[in-house]
């Protein structure tokens, strides 16, 4: 029987898409590092989250290699395999998870699912509401100026008026219900898996960004719901705000996108040109360095608001080299050749890059599936044991 005998962190490994430098220094560095300073005091369960995968359209056929390549993303920038309070699983070898998912879903409400903000801001919910609700508004008021019409052209206008708003809330209403038509019932349900994922093995730490704190907050919801009607069978994720003092809320750097350093370097970047991939080669890194966006001022100056593409610029190089910002603004603050700096930021990414995937080549894929194997076998046991329990409180067993 596997007792958990420390304090249980989970979080989960991104399973599928290449990661961004923006995923390397904000996620990736400080997950590992957080598992390694903690281990000694916490079992530190590192989960590959591929049943999450899909819950949005992918290409079925590279999951595989992604998920096996991004293990190795992990081990390249310095996960260990050899402690064992780190323990590394997928999801989907873990059937339990699966079968507690449907148990829960069966105790939480459907409108509950329906207030989820993520799945609003996935199918677009939210933007496309607030715009319908704009055009009622409108609506009603030129409604009520109807009757201050003075002729039949005035009449006919305010007429074509109420019609062109009422035809665009309804044109709103319908994209809403299109695009939530199409959206799965995986996405839908996806913070149910996620308690799932979280119950199981009695986690009290869960490092969630802010997009993921209501997901969070469910998983305490069910489990005070579950233990109240039959018992104590889970124990109770912390608190956000506990979660939060635990590890820390400090975000530390933001890498912006290269072209838009309005915004955060993300996938949905379609022309690539303002993310830079960690698989990417050191020479189309630096050329998107190259050309990236800065601004007319003309000098270097480290203000976020107002010059903030070299701003980002400043950022990428003190994570790239590994030092403090504060040093990096000093030795180009005042300078009118922006051609330089992105020289310089564009040789530290070369050489971070040279570097990462070196040790990307050199990851022994039979150690790690080797710890795979080990750690799979411990959390089915620790999972099935959780599983057994709630099923005898609903009387499956």
């Amino acid at each position: 029987m596997v007792v958990m005998s420390k304090p249980v962190i989970l979080t989960g490994l991104r399973a599928n898409n290449d990661l961004h430098i923006g995923n390397y220094f904000g996620a990736l560095l400080p997950l590992i590092d957080m598992a390694k300073t903690r281990a000694d005091e916490f079992e530190i369960n590192l989960f590959v989250p591929d049943l999450h995968s899909f819950t949005t359209p992918i290409e079925h056929s590279q999951l595989q290699a992604q998920i096996m390549h991004n293990l190795k993303l992990f081990v390249a920038a310095g996960l260990p395999l050899d402690n064992p309070n780190i323990r590394i699983y997928r999801q989907s070898y873990i059937p339990a998870h699966s079968e507690l998912t449907w148990i829960l879903d069966c105790f939480t409400g459907f409108g509950q699912m329906r207030r989820m903000t993520q799945f609003k801001e996935k199918t677009k919910t939210k933007e496309r509401l607030d715009q319908a609700v704009v055009e009622a508004e409108l609506y009603h008021k030129a409604m009520q100026t109807m009757g201050q019409a003075s002729n039949y052209e005035e009449l006919s206008a305010k007429q074509l008026e109420l019609s062109q708003h009422m035809n665009a809330a309804i044109d709103l209403i319908g994209q809403i219900e299109d695009r939530q038509g199409t959206a799965s019932v995986g996405l839908f349900n996806y913070p149910v898996l996620m308690a799932a994922d979280i119950l199981l093995y009695d986690a009290e730490y869960v490092p969630v960004g802010d997009d993921q704190t209501q997901h969070l907050e469910f998983a305490r919801d069910i489990a005070e719901r579950m233990n109240n009607k039959f018992g104590e069978l889970f124990v109770v994720p912390k608190p956000v705000k506990q979660q939060h003092e635990f590890f820390g809320k400090d975000q530390g750097l933001r890498i912006k996108d290269l072209s838009d350093p309005s915004r955060k370097m993300s996938k949905s970047d379609e022309t690539g040109k303002g993310i830079i991939f960690l698989g990417d080669t050191p020479e189309a890194a630096s050329k998107k360095i190259m050309s990236a966006t800065t601004d007319s001022v003309g000098v270097v100056h480290y203000d976020i608001e107002k010059q903030p593409g070299v701003a980002n610029l400043l950022q990428i190089m003190a994570l790239a080299e590994g030092g403090e910002l504060s040093s990096v603004v000093d030795r180009f603050e005042g300078q009118t050749s922006y051609g330089d700096l992105k020289t310089a930021v564009a040789a530290s990414l070369r050489e971070l890059l040279s570097s990462f995937q070196a040790k990307l080549e050199q990851v022994n894929e039979a150690a790690l599936l080797a710890k795979l194997q080990v750690d799979e076998a411990a959390m089915n046991e620790k999972a099935n044991q959780t599983l057994l329990k709630v099923q005898k409180a609903v009387g499956l067993r």
